[in-house]
């Protein structure tokens, strides 16, 4: 029987956007019907693996050279939406990275990220096939990496990314997207605030998730989870955390209250 660890790192390592979406649901649907297993210890090689699989364009460069995005043409409105289809496209391969690199954790760590992956990855067919609606596609404009490049950054230590990735760089969309939605609102763009709102339910849970881990992980080793996210988030040179904040939803996502204050005092009056 295919082993679910092993099975994530092959989809993982597809390029094929499209592939790897129906690939996904597949895995995702054969393991909740056993047809895959899981073996937590699995020993998984990832050394010389190019990773993540992905198409030859976009284009990636640095975030001070990707153009601005702005709603007032459509140019930029299809921009926008293009570098939100590579925000999914990266979430959805950091939720197989997550589920296939980290080994001896609890049965119900893989299957909340194969269920993170799932949702990603619709997500990134919603914005996807409304690109091509658009007359553009995933590919067709430049793109940065930034949340991949701290995916590779936390690959040593799964605390570490359970604590910057879904709680950090994957946190500040749940402050972007209502902001997003509203001027997407105001052009009366139904079908994008319709997407906007899925992703912003789901981007909450996949956030919980990772708070819910990271919390896991330090109580396990009886650490304390404000003094152990400053420290990694030194060590693994985490962006500075700027407002507005969207506090109402970093609550449901399992921020604590001693947490929550951090961010205000961060917040200039």
């Amino acid at each position: 029987m295919p082993e679910l660890r092993h099975s994530a790192l092959q989809v993982l390592l597809l390029t094929d956007p499209g592939q790897k979406v129906s690939q996904i649901k597949q895995l995702f649907d054969d393991y909740h019907q056993q047809r895959v297993e899981l073996s937590p210890a699995a020993l998984i090689h990832f050394d010389g693996l190019v990773l993540p699989g992905r198409p030859e364009k976009p284009e990636l460069v640095s975030p001070q050279k990707a153009p601005k995005r702005s709603m007032s043409t459509p140019e930029g409105r299809i921009r926008l939406l293009h570098s939100l289809a590579h925000i999914e496209f990266n979430a959805l391969n950091l939720a197989l990275d997550a589920l296939a690199r980290f080994s001896e954790m609890p049965q119900q760590y893989y299957e909340d990220w194969l269920k993170v992956a799932k949702e990603e990855a619709y997500h990134f067919s919603l914005i996807e096939g409304h690109l091509r609606s658009l007359g553009s596609y995933y590919g067709d404009l430049t793109a940065h990496n930034s949340l991949w490049e701290m995916v590779e950054r936390t690959s040593d230590q799964v605390i570490a990314r359970m604590a910057l990735v879904p709680r950090t760089m994957e946190a500040r969309g749940l402050d972007a997207v209502p902001a997003i939605r509203d001027r997407f609102i105001q052009i009366k763009d139904h079908a994008v605030v319709d997407i906007l709102d899925i992703i912003l339910r789901d981007e909450v849970g996949h956030v919980l998730i990772g708070n819910q881990w990271f919390n896991y992980l330090c109580s396990k080793d009886k650490l304390s989870p404000i003094t152990t996210y400053r420290e990694l988030a030194r060590k693994y040179c985490a962006p500075v955390l700027r407002g507005p904040f969207n506090f109402e939803a970093r609550e449901r996502a399992g921020f604590t209250a001693q947490e929550l204050d951090i961010l205000k005092e961060a917040v200039p009056a």
